[in-house]
């Protein structure tokens, strides 16, 4: 089981608006000793995000899905998650309730009288219309509820109510899954480096220890700072330390200049 997040917004896609949620829910996940697999950026096209859904809803991922689910023209998000499943749409009773009491919190601290039946409130019960069969995720910023279903999460885009939301679902339902696989990480910087001539020494790496990674990130360098790699192993505590010995081995036998990084 894999956790992905898909990214619903034309606002994103237009660069209108920078997205914020990839490295934040990152940092939640990591917070929990969880890591991200997979993301996915959508724009608001009804037949992108049907078949992004169906692919998503078929890999059995825990997958969080944000924007798209208010109630105006360019929002789909709940429809197309209806769609996906081949479910009817539905409004779900609790939450009516909740969109009903945020209407009348509203109108209180505006010193108006409420109607529910005005057709601007009405409309706004469209928020809460979600494919049969979904629960209700709760939005401590103002009540209106995300949804969820077959392990997907919908949140709104709004990184003030989809991250506690997102915390919310995670705590609440894959609690047993936190720090169940011990993580860690050692990188150096390779200066002046070329990667064609490090990679039998990453292949080596893999083949000696099968549950570490290699990673390599070159730099083409700055004002400031040379050209160089960032390259370091990572993956189970025990194969990163004798995976990172080895390493450093084959970099002084390439007479490679290299300095440790500290860990953070």
């Amino acid at each position: 089981m894999g956790i992905g997040i898909i990214i619903i917004g034309d606002e994103i896609l237009s660069g209108k608006r920078e997205d914020k949620h990839l490295s934040k829910f990152i940092q939640i996940l990591a917070a929990r000793g969880l890591q991200l697999d997979w993301a996915e950026y959508v724009g608001d096209q009804r037949d992108r995000i049907i078949s992004t859904l169906q692919r998503s809803f078929a890999s059995g991922d825990i997958v969080f899905s944000t924007g798209g689910i208010g109630a105006t023209p360019d929002d789909h998000t709940r429809q197309c998650a209806a769609q996906a499943l081949d479910r009817e749409i539905t409004l779900h009773p609790g939450a009516k309730k909740l969109i009903q009491e945020r209407i009348t919190d509203m109108a209180a601290e505006a010193g108006k009288v409420v109607d529910l039946e005005a057709p601007d409130n009405l409309q706004r019960l469209k928020m809460g219309e979600f494919p049969v069969g979904a629960e209700l995720i709760p939005n401590p910023f103002n009540k209106i509820p995300g949804f969820s279903i077959q392990e997907h999460y919908f949140v709104p885009g709004f990184p003030v109510m989809a991250w506690p939301m997102m915390e919310w679902v995670l705590d609440t339902y894959y609690a047993h899954l936190f720090h169940q696989q011990a993580r860690a990480e050692k990188a150096v910087i390779v200066y002046e480096a070329i990667e064609s001539v490090l990679t039998p020494l990453m292949e080596q790496l893999e083949a000696d220890f099968p549950q570490i990674k290699v990673f390599s990130l070159p730099s083409v360098g700055t004002a400031t700072q040379r050209r160089h790699i960032e390259l370091g192993v990572k993956g189970d505590p025990q194969q990163v330390e004798s995976a990172f010995e080895k390493m450093c081995a084959g970099l002084a036998a390439l007479h490679a200049e290299y300095v440790l990084i500290s860990p953070t």
